[in-house]
């Protein structure tokens, strides 16, 4: 019985909603943290996943030698590899493509890269402007590799710290 009287006060007082309007209250006159984005940006975590890029050796040449792990853990399949041996004996990709809206940025194809080819750049800002512009090539991967390769070597650098 008490706990309907209870209940009834609560419900005639409107006791919920003024619970409500005395959180929105309190966070009504606090400094607002609002980012005003294009001009300002939020610290970035050295771990961030964005942008895939394939890197090369110093002396130029890919990294990547067509082992097809990166394909293998893919949970999403968003990765595809074509190879070809090479006269020298040597195994190279002909074909690595990424279907970026197929991707979920997980990070398996960067841990199981037994050579540190193919990483996740901290580059968020992209996007597409058709369906087929939403598959990264092996010549567009390795183009924003070589554009950022310093922050690249630099992240992962931080990264080994982590390890």
């Amino acid at each position: 019985m008490i706990d309907y009287i209870k209940h009834q006060i609560k419900t005639f007082t409107l006791f919920e909603l003024l619970q409500g309007l005395s959180v929105t209250g309190k966070y009504f006159f606090k400094r607002k943290i609002t980012v005003q984005y294009p001009e300002q940006k939020t610290p970035m975590s050295p771990r961030f996943r964005g942008h895939h890029a394939l890197r090369r050796y110093e002396n130029g040449e890919e990294r990547c030698i067509a082992c097809k792990l990166c394909e293998a853990t893919c949970p999403a399949l968003a990765i595809t590899i074509e190879s070809e041996e090479r006269a020298d004996g040597t195994r190279r990709t002909t074909r690595y493509d990424i279907d970026m809206f197929k991707c979920i940025y997980c990070g398996f194809c960067e841990e199981a890269c037994p050579v540190d080819a193919i990483v996740e750049t901290r580059e968020f800002e992209y996007h597409f402007e058709s369906r087929e512009g939403s598959v990264a090539t092996k010549e567009m991967l390795l183009a924003f590799g070589d554009k950022h390769e310093k922050q690249i070597a630099k992240d992962r650098a931080v990264e080994a710290a982590y390890r």
